[in-house]
């Protein structure tokens, strides 16, 4: 397990900054929502205002552990409560990544409503762990990829039976209750919006393998678009629901959503995948 606070860590200023990935973010290379969350404190960095927005961003690279990052950033609008920052993430000439941030200030007033349900869903709270489940079927549980060692899982919803799965039988839905290790959360709001900006990238494979019982591709991420509706550090447990409505012509559409336990939703989210056949 690693901390998101340290592994994100920027150094630099006025408009250069420098990070270095860690292995620990590890899912077919740096997990997409990781290597944004760079762009995402660096912009915050730049405009200096309380909190994120948004964050729009294509990935336009394969990033290695092996090579510092620098993040450049630009200020593209300046209003008074709120500041557009472009930030793009490179190593050495590739350009791996650039986003568009708004950061805004505290205390804006305005138009308020609530309709975004949490599913009805057992609570984290009564759920077994990922671990419990599996160790129920007499079976122990080894992580694939190092990023799953930097969550807490508790699924919701359970399938013994997962590998023997029929296409089409179940609907491309994910849900996970999730805790960051060994920091749950972050007082500094950029970063605690780094712990939402990871699980929007997150469920878009897991909801697409919910339907698909295939291993002939991967299918990384071309894009993100994260919306932060709220900022809350002391929501530990936050319940992650990815969908994958539909896949065509080598692409697949998604959209992620993420509540905390107190039942607020806290971001939500769209990305595309883009098709690639596994190498056998």
């Amino acid at each position: 397990m690693s901390d998101l606070n340290l592994d994100t860590t920027i150094t630099g200023g006025n408009g250069v900054y420098r990070g270095t990935l860690s292995r620990a973010w590890e899912i077919w290379g740096p997990m997409g929502g990781y290597l944004a969350s760079f762009a995402l404190r660096a912009a915050g960095e730049h405009c200096g205002l309380a909190r994120p927005a948004n964050l729009v961003g294509h990935f336009l690279g394969v990033a290695n552990f092996d090579e510092p990052i620098t993040i450049t950033t630009t200020s593209l609008r300046i209003a008074k409560t709120a500041h557009s920052v472009r930030a793009e993430i490179r190593q050495g000439d590739h350009l791996l990544f650039t986003a568009m941030v708004w950061g805004v200030t505290d205390g804006l007033q305005g138009l308020a409503h609530n309709d975004a349900p949490m599913p009805d869903l057992p609570h984290w709270s009564t759920v077994p762990s990922i671990e419990e489940r599996v160790a129920a079927m007499g079976e122990t549980i080894h992580s694939v990829y190092p990023f799953w060692d930097n969550l807490e899982q508790r699924p919701p919803v359970w399938r013994d039976d997962w590998d023997s799965r029929v296409t089409g039988e179940e609907a491309p839905y994910w849900y996970e209750w999730l805790r960051f290790t060994p920091t749950p959360s972050f007082v500094d709001p950029w970063v605690d919006a780094c712990r939402l900006l990871v699980l929007v990238d997150l469920g878009s494979w897991p909801a697409t393998q919910a339907w698909h019982n295939s291993g002939d591709y991967i299918a990384p991420s071309i894009d993100l678009a994260c919306e932060f509706h709220c900022i809350d550090p002391t929501a530990d447990w936050l319940l992650a629901r990815g969908h994958a409505p539909l896949a065509r012509d080598g692409l697949i559409a998604t959209e992620q959503h993420v509540w905390s336990g107190s039942g607020t939703l806290l971001a939500s989210g769209i990305s595309h995948l883009l098709c690639r056949p596994t190498k056998r």
